[in-house]
C-alpha cells in the first residue's frame, strides 16, 4: 500500500509518501512544498492544491493521512494554516485515495508509543522505521512522514489498511 502523508501549512507543508505492507515500511519520496511570501494568498493556496495534485498524481497512493491542528496562539496564522488544510482534504477527498486524518497526539502515541513525545523522539523513530540514513529534513518533511507511519501503524489491525 502506498500512503501519502500530510502535514498542513501554507508558506511549507511537508509530504511523505511510503510504502508499506504494515509491518515493513518505506521511504518513497518526502520533502516540502513551499509557497513565496510575496504571492497572494489564494496564489499560495493554488499552488499548494496543484503541488498536492501532481503528487497524487505521480504516486497513486492508496490512502493519504493528514494531521489535524492543534489550537495556535496566534489566531491569524492557525486560520491561514486551517485554510491550506482545507485545500488538501479537498484535493485528497476527489482523488482515488481514502482520506483519513490523525491528532498530533494519535501520531506521537503510534510513532512512540507515548503521546506527549517530543520532536525529536518522533524524527528519530521516523528514521529508524523507514531505515534512513539521517533524521529527514525539512522538520515540514519528517512530521509527513509520522503522519502517514501512523496510518501505516493504526490500520495494520483494521485489516486492509482502513481501505
Amino acid at each position: 500500500m502506498v500512503i501519502l502523508g500530510i502535514d498542513p501549512g501554507y508558506a511549507t507543508l511537508g509530504y511523505g509518501i511510503i510504502s508499506s505492507d504494515g509491518r515493513r515500511h518505506k521511504a518513497l519520496a518526502y520533502g516540502v512544498l513551499e509557497t513565496p511570501k510575496t504571492d497572494r494568498f489564494p496564489q499560495r493556496l493554488c499552488s499548494l492544491a496543484k503541488g498536492i495534485e501532481e503528487l497524487i498524481e505521480k504516486y497513486q497512493p492508496d490512502a493519504v493521512a493528514v494531521e489535524e491542528l492543534f489550537f495556535h496562539t496566534n489566531q491569524k496564522t492557525g486560520i491561514l494554516v486551517a485554510e491550506a488544510r482545507g485545500v488538501v482534504l479537498y484535493i485528497a477527498e476527489n482523488s482515488n485515495a481514502k482520506l483519513f486524518e490523525y491528532t498530533p497526539l494519535q501520531i506521537k502515541q503510534a510513532i512512540t508509543g507515548y503521546g506527549r513525545a517530543a520532536k525529536a523522539q518522533i524524527q528519530e523513530m521516523v528514521r529508524v522505521f523507514l531505515a534512513l540514513p539521517a533524521i529527514p529534513k525539512p522538520d515540514d518533511a519528517a512530521d509527513a512522514l509520522a503522519v502517514a507511519l501512523t496510518h501505516a501503524q493504526t490500520n495494520t489491525y483494521l485489516g486492509n489498511y482502513g481501505i
